[in-house]
């Protein structure tokens, strides 16, 4: 299979769906930012997309990211997002492995990450992980504004991370439109905490998946976290 051709086929689909939703609601299309999730696919997946043109690239596990990144260490101009569940024990090397961190889920996983930051003189960009949909499956702060407020102030206090906004998973659903009151509702705890916290630069708000892109792209999202959209169905 030729993956660059592939993925540059689909990213131009994709693109044009961007562009359509920011449209729709005055937004430009350039604000948001593809990020290319690669769970499961091999290295030489990671080098097409990049090789297509998608400079962020995605993964879900620490481990999985290191093999690759081992058989990528000539590959330049990438960034690497961590987007999925990150365990306090393995804060080290993801801060090796990520340039940016979207599932900071607790204060101590952050005060993890900043210890690690500061000892290696870095300053890390993070992302604070709500569960909107309070499902009991997935992992994120809850979505109240004394909580979100109460664990902001914590983690400004640290050092070596840079709190950048806020990152969701909606609720799965047959219609896309069901995630629109989750990504609404990411916007408007982030309108809040930038009120509070404007110290904090709120830019991001990760959120849509590629059932649901173009809803969150409409609801302001800033990073879209794509993976069948643009290599077809995931590898076993």
């Amino acid at each position: 299979m030729d993956w660059q051709t592939q993925i540059a086929a689909n990213l131009e689909g994709v693109r044009a769906r961007i562009a359509r939703a920011a449209q729709r609601v005055g937004r430009d299309p350039a604000a948001v930012t593809i990020v290319v999730v690669t769970k499961t696919m091999p290295a030489e997946v990671v080098r097409a997309a990049a090789a297509a043109g998608l400079a962020d690239i995605g993964e879900n596990r620490v481990q999985e990211a290191a093999a690759k990144r081992a058989q990528l260490d000539d590959l330049a101009g990438v960034r690497w997002h961590m987007v999925g569940h990150l365990q306090r024990n393995k804060a080290g090397p993801a801060l090796e492995l990520f340039d940016t961190i979207h599932s900071v889920d607790s204060v101590d996983l952050a005060a993890a990450l900043a210890r690690r930051a500061a000892a290696a003189v870095r300053v890390v960009p993070i992302l604070l992980e709500v569960n909107v949909g309070g499902e009991a499956t997935k992992f994120g702060l809850p979505p109240r504004e004394e909580v979100l407020r109460a664990a902001v102030e914590a983690i400004l206090a640290l050092p070596g991370l840079r709190l950048e906004g806020l990152m969701t998973v909606a609720p799965p659903a047959a219609d896309p439109q069901a995630a629109r009151p989750a990504f609404r509702r990411l916007r408007a705890l982030a309108a809040d905490l930038q009120s509070h916290y404007p110290q904090a630069s709120w830019r991001h708000l990760s959120m849509g998946m590629t059932d649901d892109y173009t809803v969150a792209v409409e609801e302001g999202a800033t990073l879209v976290r794509l993976g069948r959209a643009l290599l077809g169905e995931r590898q076993r």
